[in-house]
């Protein structure tokens, strides 16, 4: 063991060196030191990826990149601030899974390799993750989506949502039922969560107890509804809604129908709408045509940050990045500028950490193959 005076000279020497090294590197990610002098990353694993910084993105004071290959996405932080769940879809992988970051960096495999999966959230205690997945009915992954209907969702009414416990591994059903039970999320009062559902015959936003208990309608009208997340105190729900025209309504509404008797839901207008979690004062928050969805509060409740590909006139509009508006649509503020090749410009799925203090998002960006998608993590400024 070295000697205090001694122990502090060797640390000198190698900040010193440390400094040197970085000074002259080229690629900030490729060295520890760089790291060291960017910012701890949040999340254990995470690599400095300061250089993907855009200049127009002047709200990134630095960034770390959680994953390297495959389609990983809806990275959602625990409650305590120190881990993510995900989905992901890596090499020989046919469909999602679902994991957790652990120690070291490691993610850990929460989805027990049956069926598909998809949006998982922690527990309030952060000692369960919440899934849905269709392992209950369907041992091997579901057939793939029909695209001869055009760019469609599939809604597989095999999904139920389950609660898996990170110390015993005990799987609970938690919402079961006919239909499409999906898209958890959980309220920071940590009393009830709110999912996506068919089984009222559209797709509605319904709410439970923790426990699957005491299930709720909120939404009642035509259209997706889908992909809700609470605000800081739990009173309201921000989420994306379909957007049927004025002048065809009741022709949109008719399609839209027969693709959900063939469990599917075009997603390519969408619009963001808050109601209060008992059901009351909806109001549509954007008019900006396209795809606007995975939306969320920022910490105070007063702005809302999402992702949109409605700045892309191209057919078919394919950039999405991550904005940020306030609650009535105004004071629109575009938040991610990433253009790479065409099919690989996605920004989305934004999130900040129960502080505030950073942003957890999934990207195209850096030197992903073609369909990849990583999560990335930014400290907030």
């Amino acid at each position: 063991m070295l000697k205090l005076p001694l122990l502090a000279t060797a640390l000198l020497l190698a900040t010193t060196a440390c400094r040197s090294l970085c000074d002259s590197e080229s690629d900030c990610s490729t060295s520890a030191c760089c790291a060291a002098q960017t910012g701890d990353s949040p999340i254990d694993g995470a690599v400095n990826v300061d250089h993907l910084i855009l200049p127009e993105e002047t709200h990134f004071a630095h960034l770390w990149q959680l994953t390297t290959s495959g389609e990983n996405a809806e990275a959602y932080w625990s409650f305590d601030g120190k881990r993510l769940s995900l989905q992901r879809k890596g090499e020989g992988m046919a469909c999602d899974r679902i994991y957790a970051t652990g120690p070291g960096g490691k993610l850990i495999e929460i989805s027990n390799g049956r069926g598909t999966t998809t949006c998982a959230y922690f527990t309030p205690d952060d000692q369960s993750v919440i899934y849905a997945s269709t392992h209950g009915l369907q041992e091997n992954c579901p057939p793939p989506t029909d695209h001869s209907m055009g760019y469609v969702w599939a809604l597989h009414p095999e999904f139920e949502i389950y609660a898996k416990n990170l110390t015993s591994g005990e799987v609970t059903a938690i919402v079961e039922g006919p239909g499409y039970d999906a898209e958890a999320t959980v309220s920071p009062r940590g009393d009830r969560f709110v999912f996506t559902s068919t089984r009222s015959g559209d797709i509605e936003l319904w709410t439970a107890n923790m426990d699957g208990s005491d299930l709720f309608q909120v939404t009642d009208e035509p259209g997706y509804d889908g992909g809700a997340f609470y605000s800081p105190d739990g009173e309201w729900l921000i989420f994306r809604s379909t957007d049927f025209s004025a002048d065809r309504r009741d022709e949109e509404i008719a399609a839209y129908k027969d693709l959900l008797s063939k469990n599917t839901v075009r997603p390519s207008r969408m619009e963001l709408v808050l109601i209060k979690a008992d059901g009351t004062q909806r109001s549509q928050v954007t008019s900006l045509g396209k795809a606007n969805f995975a939306p969320s509060f920022f910490p105070d409740g007063k702005r809302i940050i999402f992702s949109s590909n409605h700045h892309d006139q191209g057919r078919p509009a394919m950039n999405f990045d991550v904005f940020a508006c306030d609650l009535n649509g105004g004071n629109m503020e575009q938040i991610t500028f990433f253009k790479g090749e065409r099919g690989k410009q996605f920004d989305s799925f934004p999130l900040f950490s129960p502080n505030g203090k950073y942003l957890a998002f999934s990207s195209n960006r850096g030197d992903s193959k073609p369909g990849d998608t990583n999560v990335f993590i930014a400290e907030w400024k």
